[in-house]
């Protein structure tokens, strides 16, 4: 019997018009565009403006834009997962609500949370409902309203990140092409370091939680940055081995944008020319969820089918991880 894999056959993002300058920051703020270039490499980042707008609503124009590019009718759709640290509400799940926003009625739904890794695990959770052979086409969505859960009075987690929401069509294939191999990793104990510390059952929300700003990320940076250097380009190198893959091997490295340092660290672990890693984190910062699809987006124009393509994440939790995948089509 032929093996069945997961492969992309469709992607689509979609970001807010509204653009946050690092000079509009600096008056928020005591911050520069050199201070903020210098140590995370972001110049703006996309914010959603407007009255009762969450990550679903990202998360449909994602969608809706994905079945439209690859003609699928809503009703084809079996399973919907949507990846995001910033559901509409605590429940129903934020996949249940892009849902039936794009009308997909026929299919499961529901949600996933790995912090910055949870694009990586949600494709990954995908791929092996597909590889059954019973679910033809599944959706993977990353969306995350990070403004909601910022605090701007903060200068040293404000300019990091951005609003935006991207998503891949999953669908079963018997060529060499999709997702191959997978890496994944989590330690909880890194959670003192990045978290937030109310709304949840152990802290419920309150007027001592609001007041003491308790409702917005908290992030040791240093504990952070250096936990993510060494396991994001540790595991990307590591999926390389596994696969007896070079980097001359290797089209592209998708790598989650949190911090441009990182990113460079993890193309030269992986002995990867520059020009082969996906960068856009000036333009949108830190989507958390968001920035794996975000990037292959923008970038699909320059994909080909065949290419080797190394995702690599970091995030809370911690949680970290690498796919190894074929791309499966052209450029239209």
């Amino acid at each position: 019997m032929e093996k069945i894999r997961a492969a992309i056959t469709g992607i689509n993002a979609w970001a807010p018009e509204y653009r946050l300058t690092n000079q509009e920051l600096s008056k928020l703020v005591d911050t520069s565009d050199e201070w903020i270039m210098q140590r995370v490499g972001i110049k703006e980042r996309r914010i959603q403006k407007g009255e009762g707008l969450g990550s679903s609503d990202m998360g449909e124009q994602a969608v809706k834009g994905l079945l439209a590019k690859t003609n699928t009718s809503p009703d084809e759709v079996d399973l919907l997962i949507c990846s995001t640290v910033t559901p509409d509400m605590m429940f129903p799940a934020t996949a249940n609500i892009i849902s039936d926003k794009c009308g997909i009625l026929n299919a499961f739904s529901f949600d996933l949370n790995a912090a910055c890794s949870g694009f990586l695990f949600a494709l990954q959770t995908a791929a092996a409902y597909v590889e059954t052979g019973r679910y033809k086409k599944v959706v993977v969505v990353g969306a995350d309203k990070m403004s909601s859960i910022t605090d701007y009075t903060d200068r040293t987690t404000c300019p990091l990140f951005g609003d935006a929401a991207g998503a891949v069509l999953l669908e079963p294939t018997t060529e060499e092409f999709g997702i191959m191999d997978y890496i994944f990793r989590t330690d909880g104990s890194g959670r003192k370091f990045l978290h937030m510390k109310a709304g949840g059952s152990v802290r419920p929300s309150s007027h001592e939680t609001v007041d003491a700003k308790e409702h917005y990320i908290y992030q040791e940076g240093q504990s952070v940055f250096k936990f993510a250097v060494s396991n994001m380009a540790d595991v990307a190198a590591e999926i390389m081995e596994r696969n007896n893959l070079k980097s001359e091997d290797i089209a592209w490295l998708v790598p989650h944008q949190a911090n441009l340092r990182i990113i460079d660290a993890t193309g030269r672990r992986m002995g990867l020319d520059p020009g082969k890693v996906m960068i856009n984190i000036q333009n949108y910062g830190n989507t958390t969820t968001a920035t794996i699809p975000l990037c292959m987006w923008e970038y699909e124009n320059r994909l080909k089918k065949g290419d080797i393509i190394i995702l690599a994440a970091f995030g809370g939790g911690f949680t970290w991880g690498s796919i190894y995948l074929k791309w499966a089509y052209d450029p239209q």
